[in-house]
């Protein structure tokens, strides 16, 4: 699995790269030049959301590059505020302007709504609707669990490509990750440092950091490497995409210095072993308003 720019091929044909910068609480003066500096220094991927408040930078970051449109995939996501038939696809009309793109990659439905579950399949239903048109590549979901899943597939014609999720070594989402591939969806890994642990809720599960877990600092010593760089590459060796924050160049170009080595099965395993089977951040089964989050 070495290589630059490793690829993952969606259940529609379309290829993306494993690995892409992140844009979650990058307030929009870091946004600009932090994009700009991931396109240079190799990235293809770019992750936004209409709730970030960054979409217009992530798209003056793309244009400040020089890397040409057609060779960068940009995610964006709709939010709960505009969930319904109608105004997702007016939302997606309006992140698409703030981008300053003719066109999306992929659109994910930012989270499932349990309560009020007929507003996501409404909002997906649009986003079929937005694909069928050429408008996006393709679509998928955000925090999706496998019941989830079911229900809007039981309601919905086209399969997500994607479910993005909180997975990290100590949140490894077996059960997310299984159903996922067994329906065809690539899992996409938010906070996939373990970061949701330090900063989401006053830091609440702030002593569960992955980076500073022993068996990672072992694996990365006898590398040669940076404990991210570890556990990025961990998730590359399950077939996942990450898609690591930073706003600081040299940690930008350190994650993405990962297509040169490869870790073991064992070593892989070692890290699965540190699962603690306690999410950082939101409960997707929990109701959802419209406070910000990933």
């Amino acid at each position: 699995m070495t290589g630059e720019n490793l690829t993952i091929t969606l259940n529609n044909g379309v290829r993306m790269p494993a690995l892409g910068l992140g844009v979650f609480q990058s307030t929009p003066e870091e946004t600009v030049p932090a994009v700009e500096s991931a396109l240079q220094h190799g990235y293809r991927l770019i992750d936004t959301a209409a709730a970030y408040g960054n979409e217009a930078e992530v798209g003056e970051g793309l244009r400040r590059s020089g890397i040409d449109r057609s060779e960068v995939f940009v995610t964006t996501k709709l939010w709960l505020s505009d969930y319904g038939y109608e105004s997702a696809l007016r939302a997606f009309d309006t992140s698409l302007d703030k981008l300053g793109l003719d066109y999306l990659d992929l659109y994910l439905l930012h989270w499932p709504v349990p309560s009020t579950f007929e507003a996501t399949v409404a909002s997906y239903r649009a986003a079929e609707t937005l694909l069928a048109e050429g408008r996006v590549r393709a679509i998928g979901v955000c925090n999706h669990n496998p019941g989830h899943l079911r229900s809007l597939m039981e309601q919905t014609e086209v399969v997500p490509a994607v479910n993005q999720v909180e997975l990290h070594p100590y949140f490894v989402q077996r059960e997310v990750r299984e159903a996922d591939a067994g329906y065809g969806i690539v899992t996409q890994s938010w906070s996939p440092l373990g970061g949701v642990n330090v900063y989401w809720e006053g830091g609440r599960n702030k002593a569960k950091n992955p980076l500073e877990h022993p068996t990672v600092g072992e694996i990365a010593a006898r590398y040669g490497r940076t404990p991210a760089q570890i556990i990025l590459r961990w998730h590359l060796e399950h077939g996942l995409s990450a898609i690591p924050k930073s706003v600081k160049a040299h940690r930008i170009a350190e994650n993405f210095d990962i297509f040169d080595f490869a870790l073991t099965a064992g070593e892989v395993a070692a890290i699965d072993a540190i699962d603690t089977g306690v999410r950082g951040g939101p409960d997707p089964d929990a109701r959802r308003d419209s406070h910000s989050g990933s």
